[in-house]
């Protein structure tokens, strides 16, 4: 089976539903390509090793979290920039990208498969755009979460607390570069937060506030939201999925 591109497009939209974010980037379809789509890759980054795994894979789309453009760009179309799109382009490929209203979906976004990845349920409660999730659990203190986050992502994460005996019973996340949400989780009440990156600010904040912090990597924590959308997305259209991983430590 087959779907026209205009039609995948307005099936992604109304999952995901851009139009309710403020985002730092275009949301939907970034490069178009041929019209009718019957094979497509999701991945996390449109990096030109995922668009030539594409190439490789015959894929007529591909479906990210980070795509091409985003604002403070310069604009020009040159060197990786334009290396990326001239293959995309060569190959009649259509590159779909959704940000934050990847990470922010209920059931199929980052934010929720990387609680069901980690066996907990949560929900949005705090943060910018209320992208930050919640949930309540009950780990014997921070290190044995951590062993936990560690085991689950199959990498190790970078651990900062104060205080890493202090039972951990609510659980705060948000995935990829969300360090800037930590004041906002340990307002929310959280012993414990994670994301993927911590920066220099955070290891004072966790160490004095007695909350820990978790940075369990940008990709490591994000590569579970776009196959998950795919996948069902697919199903329902009768497409052919595949989720291509490009390794990535950061």
């Amino acid at each position: 089976m087959s779907i026209e591109r205009n039609h995948l497009l307005s099936v992604f939209n109304g999952l995901l539903q851009p139009e309710r974010f403020k985002d730092y980037g275009p949301n939907g379809l970034q490069v178009e390509g041929k019209s009718e789509i019957r094979r497509i890759v999701s991945g996390v980054t449109a990096s030109r090793a995922l668009i030539e795994a594409a190439i490789d894979a015959k894929a007529d789309a591909i479906f990210v979290h980070h795509g091409l453009f985003w604002k403070g760009m310069d604009g020009r179309i040159t060197g990786w920039l334009k290396e990326r799109i001239r293959l995309l382009m060569a190959h009649d490929i259509n590159l779909f990208a959704y940000h934050l209203p990847l990470d922010a979906h209920s059931e199929l976004g980052n934010n929720a498969q990387l609680g069901v990845k980690l066996g907990v349920q949560g929900q949005a409660a705090f943060g910018e755009q209320n992208l930050g999730w919640l949930a309540d659990v009950d780990f014997a203190n921070a290190t044995a979460l951590n062993e936990h986050v560690q085991a689950v992502l199959g990498r190790k994460a970078t651990l900062v607390s104060g205080d890493v005996q202090k039972p951990v019973r609510k659980l705060a996340w948000c995935t990829g570069g969300a360090q800037g949400f930590f004041e906002s989780a340990i307002a929310a009440g959280a012993d414990a937060y994670i994301t993927g990156e911590i920066s220099e600010p955070q290891m004072h904040l966790a160490r004095e506030m007695g909350v820990s912090f978790i940075a369990a990597g940008h990709h490591a924590t994000e590569r579970y939201g776009a196959p998950a959308v795919v996948a069902h997305v697919a199903r329902e259209c009768g497409l052919e999925h595949q989720f291509i991983e490009i390794e990535n430590p950061a």
